[in-house]
């Protein structure tokens, strides 16, 4: 669940102090008064008595006065403790907030597709292509009906059998993530995030799906895991931090329904819990997501300097801005932000003018570019990232696991 920093309770109010002249005040008032009904209502033979005159006319009044000052003291007290109650709790409960908002993952392994990357071995060119801004969108005909629309595709024969296309980029993924397993038990669990978007029929992608894994050689139990983007990876913070198992996602978008402005894609990312994960060395640090609340500028730029304070390290620090996933009218709230929380030393990483739209991969593409950056040497990335429609845009930060070469 997203945690609300500025949905913590207020200090407690603290109560107002006895005022000393007032109560001095009430005490020569009592004291008068006191003279004053023993004159008129006492029986003339106090007059001779001076001592039990002096009784009832100051002895009870200031009785009355230090048994009413004594209540007032200890109510004071009783509330100041209240106070100072209700602030340790606050203070304990933002301590908790704070910590557990700072709460972050390993990136162990990644494989990235798009259509910048020709063959298997070309992941440095394509990480290339991608900061230097080379655009794969183009018109071309559509894996669906042959139709032409503008949108880039995984390289592959558009007359091919789409069900062996994707059962190839599948295979490419899990491969590219083979190695890294391959260093772990076999008794290591793993917690699968599988998410597909494809024209093709659930039935038809899962049984290609599972054929991939089969023949992938990966040989540690696997578990599905409920959710869908950064929601998924938020819940797991919050909830499967202590885990032993690690968080496999595979994102892919492959022959869209509708692919007019669309981006094919294939990513998979295997996070490390940094509580439990001690025999891989991860590539980087992803922190705690942060979503916009509402579609406006304002929030946009808390959920950004939010996420920024996570980790939390100056803005003028992040290296380089990835934007992925959003709609071309966010563009100038991201824009204003940019320039309230000045970042981007090596500019705006635009994904979605270069490939189109990842959809369902959007965060996880972004996110592999940054980490695939970060191991030549690069130093934070900051990535605003979009996804289903209609949801709010998430900023989040990668780190390196080191200060970054220079």
């Amino acid at each position: 669940m997203p945690i609300k920093l500025d949905k913590t309770p207020s200090l407690a109010l603290r109560p107002q102090r006895p005022q000393l002249l007032l109560w001095l005040g009430l005490l020569l008032l009592s004291c008068l008064l006191g003279a004053v009904a023993t004159l008129l209502f006492g029986d003339e033979s106090l007059l001779l008595r001076p001592p039990d005159f002096w009784l009832l006319a100051l002895g009870i009044p200031i009785l009355c006065w230090c048994v009413l000052a004594f209540g007032r003291v200890v109510l004071h007290m009783g509330r100041q403790s209240a106070a100072d109650g209700w602030d340790e709790a606050r203070e304990e409960d933002l301590f908790h907030k704070i910590r557990q908002g700072r709460r972050s993952q390993q990136v162990l392994g990644v494989s990235l597709q798009t259509a910048l990357q020709e063959s298997a071995d070309e992941s440095a060119m394509q990480l290339d292509a991608l900061l230097n801004g080379t655009k794969a969108l183009k018109a071309q005909a559509s894996r669906i009906d042959g139709e032409t629309f503008r949108h880039s595709c995984l390289s592959s024969d558009v007359d091919e059998n789409p069900e062996a296309i994707l059962l190839s980029v599948l295979a490419q993924t899990l491969a590219d993530l083979v190695p890294t397993l391959a260093q772990l038990p076999a008794d290591q669990p793993l917690a699968l995030l599988l998410d597909v978007d494809t024209s093709l029929q659930e039935i038809q992608w899962r049984r290609v799906w599972q054929q991939a894994w089969r023949e992938s050689g990966i040989r540690q139990p696997v578990s599905p895991v409920d959710g869908r983007g950064l929601a998924a990876l938020d819940y797991w913070l919050d909830h499967r931090i202590g885990d032993s198992a690690l968080l496999l996602v595979i994102a892919v978008q492959f022959a869209p329904q509708q692919p007019v402005g669309t981006a094919e894609a294939a990513v998979g990312l295997l996070f490390g819990n940094r509580l439990t994960q001690t025999t891989l060395p991860p590539i980087a640090y992803l922190h705690r997501p942060e979503q916009e609340r509402t579609p406006t500028c304002d929030d946009l730029l808390y959920a950004t300097r939010q996420a920024l304070d996570w980790v939390p390290i100056e803005s003028t620090s992040i290296e380089q801005v990835w934007r992925v996933g959003i709609d071309g009218q966010r563009a100038d709230a991201i824009a204003s932000v940019l320039c309230e929380v000045p970042m981007s030393v090596k500019g705006l990483c635009d994904l979605d003018a270069m490939l189109g739209n990842p959809r369902c991969v959007s965060p996880w593409l972004a996110i592999a570019g940054g980490a695939q950056t970060i191991q030549r040497g690069a130093g934070p990335q900051f990535i605003f990232s979009g996804g289903a429609a209609g949801t709010g845009i998430w900023s989040t930060v990668l780190m390196p696991t080191s200060p970054p070469l220079k």
